[in-house]
């Protein structure tokens, strides 16, 4: 099999082209695990809070395995911030769709939703309604997602607060990433 495919154009590719495309995609999904371990250590450099972003998912996901939280949705609180890496314009989106291959529908949704639910502490200072995650209030996710920012998320700023490291989380991560994309849709 040659190591580049013939094409110019798509429509012009055999099945040998897409074989080493598809042969190309699955190493890279093979190594997500490491990409995403790679960005949680690039959130441990400063920040407006009094902890890194690094620190505030880790304290968000020691909360919810406190809690009793499955295992699935103790890695999505651990990187339910990561879209900030990535795309801090729309990190609740970037985040999620990361996650969505790997995770649950309701885990899924947490993530994608948890900005706009987050926005209840803080929409009001800027004159926005606080209460504008009412518009989702019909989904069956909706006091999942309002119990992640009211347990975990909003109270995870606290600098005295003692949390796993991100080693401790790792083999978590590896777990969720090994399954098969699209088998949890």
């Amino acid at each position: 099999m040659p190591d580049v495919v013939s094409f110019t154009a798509m429509e012009n590719a055999s099945r040998a082209d897409y074989d080493l495309v598809f042969e190309h995609d699955m190493k890279n999904i093979q190594g997500q695990a490491d990409r995403v371990i790679q960005w949680m250590e690039m959130m441990g450099g400063d920040s407006p809070y009094k902890i890194s972003r690094l620190d505030h998912c880790l304290q968000t996901a020691t909360r919810a395995q406190s809690d009793g939280a499955d295992e699935e949705t103790i890695v999505c609180a651990l990187l339910h911030d990561i879209g900030d890496v990535i795309s801090p314009a729309n990190h609740s989106q970037a985040a999620a769709a990361l996650l969505r291959p790997y995770v649950s529908e309701k885990n899924y949704w947490i993530v994608l939703h948890h900005g706009l639910f987050q926005g209840y502490y803080w929409m009001q200072h800027y004159d926005q309604d606080r209460n504008s995650r009412d518009a989702l209030i019909d989904s069956p996710h909706y006091q999942a997602c309002v119990d992640f920012c009211a347990n975990w998320d909003q109270v995870s700023f606290d600098p005295d607060y003692k949390s796993q490291p991100l080693e401790y989380f790792i083999p978590m991560v590896r777990r969720i990433f090994a399954r098969s994309p699209g088998a949890n849709l």
